[in-house]
């Protein structure tokens, strides 16, 4: 096997290179474990790319708002989409790691364990009973009761609370995201035990991941490398590995060489798992070496042909239209020309407008 078809068998189980078998918002999420997601708006795209046109913005909205999706800070140090049966048992798992990645943060803070327990519990019973509150709104609860609130301190106390699983994401109220007590958006689940859950983590990342190294999961998770040998032993006969050039991937076991339309094009939110899921695999996406020296004027996004990074893009929404600003590091051939007004006509599609396409070099 060469780097070519690693990364077309990649394309495939990420739900780019053909349909996943998900219907809905939460199993696309479900499928990786976790979807990266600070940048909300995106985030909602790199979902519904998945479900094949099946799914608008206001059909993510409305999931997110009904708790079939939740956001919060696991894996790494950063909101990702999870879903209610997920989050207890990732964070579980992930939140030991994170505190720790946060220790130095916490200290410039001013934020020993003490305080941070504080005020988790203050934020708890601000948001109990459905009374869910912006970031705005907690602030002022934690000030009221002489805490400094503001800034970066009060995205590490947020956050704290989020990572000792008492509170993730409420409903969107107007443009604003709301805080809401855990309990009441995902049910109580019994804690599994941690070779298990490292199990469950290595089989999900490395099926819908895969093929990938245990370096871009360790990335991915924050776990150590210890841990996700653990995790791999634990996996039995539901992987499979491969040595390419002296580097080692996992994928799904029985996974079959994957055809790939090498004229597709794929507008990806910049945080997209098929970017950001990987580290030491990462050349993998860009094998011609074509964004060397390139010019990133063009940075909300990242255009695919086939399976390889071949641009940037950006959206400016207009009452009528939305104005996709496409930015490629070489023309395309002629053949993929019809594919990018495909890729864009599907992105009008999720945002309810017609696409005009504007095509430069970068």
């Amino acid at each position: 096997m060469d780097d070519a078809e690693l990364v077309r068998r990649r394309l495939r189980t990420v739900g780019l290179g053909g349909p996943l078998d998900a219907s809905t918002p939460a199993e696309v999420v479900g499928w990786f474990g976790a979807v990266q997601s600070q940048d909300y708006h995106p985030a909602k795209w790199g979902v519904a790319q998945r479900l094949g046109g099946a799914v608008t913005d206001p059909d993510l909205d409305r999931a997110f708002a009904g708790g079939e999706l939740l956001r919060t800070h696991v894996l790494r140090p950063t909101w990702h989409f999870v879903t209610p049966a997920d989050i207890r048992w990732l964070l579980a798992l992930t939140a030991p790691r994170v505190h720790a990645l946060n220790a130095y943060y916490y200290r410039q803070c001013e934020l020993d364990d003490a305080l941070l327990r504080r005020t988790a519990g203050l934020v708890a019973d601000a948001v109990a009973g459905g009374n869910h509150l912006t970031r705005a709104e907690v602030a002022a609860v934690l000030e009221r009761h002489g805490i400094v609130a503001t800034g970066i301190r009060l995205g590490y106390i947020l956050g704290f609370a989020e990572l000792e699983q008492v509170v993730c994401s409420g409903p969107l109220r107007g443009k604003q995201h709301t805080y809401a007590l855990l309990d009441e958006r995902a049910p109580a689940a019994a804690p599994l035990d941690r070779d298990d859950a490292l199990a469950r983590l290595v089989r999900r990342f490395f099926t819908s991941h895969g093929p990938a190294t245990a370096k871009d999961l360790s990335w991915w998770s924050s776990l150590t490398l210890a841990d996700l040998a653990t995790g791999l032993a634990a996996a039995g006969d539901a992987l499979e590995s491969i040595d390419v050039d002296g580097v080692t991937y996992w994928s799904a076991a029985g996974a079959a060489d994957t055809v790939v339309d090498e004229t597709a094009v794929h507008l990806l939110q910049a945080y997209d798992e098929y970017l950001v899921g990987y580290t030491e695999s990462k050349r993998l996406l860009d094998l011609a070496d074509v964004t060397a020296g390139a010019r990133l004027d063009v940075a909300n996004g990242v255009l695919l042909l086939g399976t390889q990074v071949a641009g940037r893009w950006r959206r400016t929404l207009k009452a009528r239209e939305v104005v996709l600003d496409i930015g490629l590091y070489e023309p395309l051939r002629a053949a993929a020309t019809p594919g990018l007004q495909a890729a864009a006509d599907g992105y009008g599609a999720f945002v309810g407008r017609p696409a005009t396409v504007v095509a430069s070099r970068l």
